[in-house]
């Protein structure tokens, strides 16, 4: 039965958020079991000890709490939300045993991909675009075989921080949660990292990576660590080709092989042929 002759159906918006949400679709159209955001709650989304008293006064502050009511607004909305667990990249290591740092830039947008470590997808998910020319790129640097899964979850495990700028996305809507204040918070952990790593390189993959850029160097000296920053183009298609750095042929793999090394630390990137 179709809505009545002139009616309109619109109530007043009490959201204070304003237009913040105005182009954001509801309710999700994805199946229920898609692994999603399903808490808005910080205490449900776990990290490592050595995170929390950053993390607790970041939730704390006005920044946070701002960030937590826009998620809480958009899941109350019936919205799908990505990834389950948007601090899965601060559960494997703390700040000082982190030797590399990549940041992207938001989570994968689509079904099932975004697992909350920046690039990586779950076996059995067919590798994005970005991650095949990630895979690329390591096959022209290193040497490598093509990895056939996208989990980079070894890596996770051996000291590299795989870290967005911004921690949760929408269900199709690239950048859709990047104007919410995770920034904010991203900038307090690349400065975390700085500050209490004894040695790591901190590999910058387009624009929004780079903005961070000047947090690192002058931490780093100042807590008397060694930090080598690298910047490319984002991998995505639409820049892994382009100047001024393209992606692919940056080198950034070897390269921080053997700066880590020259610093005395035996370290190399770990196979990604098995998980």
């Amino acid at each position: 039965m179709g809505r009545p002759k002139g009616s309109k159906n619109k109530t007043k918006s009490t959201d204070t958020t304003g237009d913040l949400f105005a182009a954001l679709p509801s309710p999700c159209a994805v199946d229920l079991v898609t692994p999603r955001l399903r808490s808005a709650d910080p205490a449900d989304w776990p990290a490592h000890p050595d995170w929390q008293p950053l993390l607790q006064t970041f939730w704390k502050s006005q920044a946070g709490q701002a960030l937590l009511r826009a998620l809480q607004a958009r899941l109350d909305a019936g919205a799908c939300i990505y990834p389950p667990q948007p601090l899965r990249a601060l559960t494997h290591l703390a700040p000082q045993e982190v030797r590399v740092l990549i940041l992207g830039q938001d989570p994968y947008h689509g079904p099932g991909q975004a697992e909350g470590l920046a690039f990586s997808v779950a076996q059995g998910v067919k590798p994005p675009p970005s991650l095949r020319n990630i895979h690329k790129e390591l096959q022209r640097d290193l040497g490598w075989a093509l990895p056939k899964q996208g989990s980079l979850m070894p890596w996770a495990d051996q000291g590299v921080l795989l870290l967005n700028t911004t921690l949760t996305v929408e269900d199709g809507l690239a950048a859709s949660h990047a104007k919410w204040g995770w920034q904010a918070l991203t900038d307090l952990i690349v400065t975390e990292v700085a500050r209490r790593s004894p040695h790591c390189v901190h590999l910058l993959w387009g624009a929004h990576a780079q903005a961070k850029a000047d947090l690192i160097e002058p931490t780093s000296r100042q807590h008397g660590n060694a930090a080598l920053v690298l910047k490319a183009n984002h991998p995505s298609p639409l820049s892994a080709l382009r100047a001024p750095v393209p992606f692919i042929g940056c080198g950034h793999f070897g390269q921080t092989q053997r700066w880590l090394q020259e610093q005395g630390v035996d370290w190399r990137w770990p196979a990604l042929t098995k998980v």
